[in-house]
């Protein structure tokens, strides 16, 4: 499937950059600025059922296989945000980028508590800036914002194909030099999920006093955490 690709800048170097679940291309925009600034050209999809892509059947080899019909081959970096993470995670075979970034990655789904999906479900349908808000006090207005907006465009029926989903999806291998970036505590990479990366090649790094989304709870502790990666 043929995704909606938001593209910024005009550098010589490229970042893809991949959201999470309810969001879309927006959350990544005080990120997208540093890239923009460090003269990279920034390409960020709205995943399938986000945003201004197209709906259909939800399953993360499916996402996995929009990205790599969407996006350039050989990035410089590539960064994905949890089931973009993830989605990123079974697709980097195909894209090949210099490096990968893994931003709390939903690699153990089965980690999620239980109904946090029917809250999840509840929360986007229920939605204002000051909820938004309340649950974020960290975030920017145009955090918030970004929020409401991916809200607004995306598809419930995501939520409901995520309870199929594989409970375990730690990679086998780092394909590609990868970084994997933690929330303290990590909603969807427990201790032992953490160790075994490091065994299969994965650097990890834990980003302190942060939640799930650390672009947006932390813009710059989570910019210091790429050092050497971006």
């Amino acid at each position: 499937m043929k995704l909606n690709v938001h593209q910024r800048g005009s550098g010589d170097k490229v970042a893809l950059l991949i959201h999470g679940a309810m969001s879309d291309h927006r959350t990544w925009h005080a990120v997208e600025d540093h890239l923009v600034g460090l003269g990279y050209r920034v390409l960020a999809p709205d995943l399938r059922g986000h945003g201004r892509s197209p709906r259909g059947t939800y399953r993360p080899e499916l996402l996995a296989e929009d990205l790599a019909e969407s996006l350039p081959t050989d990035a410089d970096v590539a960064i994905g945000h949890s089931m973009g993470g993830l989605s990123l995670a079974l697709a980097v075979d195909r894209l090949r980028p210099a490096r990968a970034v893994y931003s709390d990655p939903g690699f153990q789904l089965g980690n999620l508590p239980d109904g946090a999906t029917a809250g999840m479900e509840q929360m986007v349908a229920s939605a204002t800036a000051e909820s938004v808000r309340a649950m974020n006090p960290r975030w920017s207005d145009a955090d918030v914002a970004a929020e409401l907006a991916g809200f607004s465009l995306f598809d419930p029926g995501f939520l409901h194909a995520t309870r199929r989903f594989e409970r375990d999806y730690l990679p086998k291998s780092a394909v590609v030099p990868s970084l994997v970036q933690l929330a303290d505590p990590s909603l969807c990479v427990d201790a032992a999920g953490a160790a075994l990366l490091e065994e299969r090649g994965f650097q990890v790094r834990v980003v302190p006093r942060t939640g799930h989304c650390i672009h947006r709870d932390d813009p710059q502790a989570f910019l210091q955490s790429l050092d050497g990666w971006i």
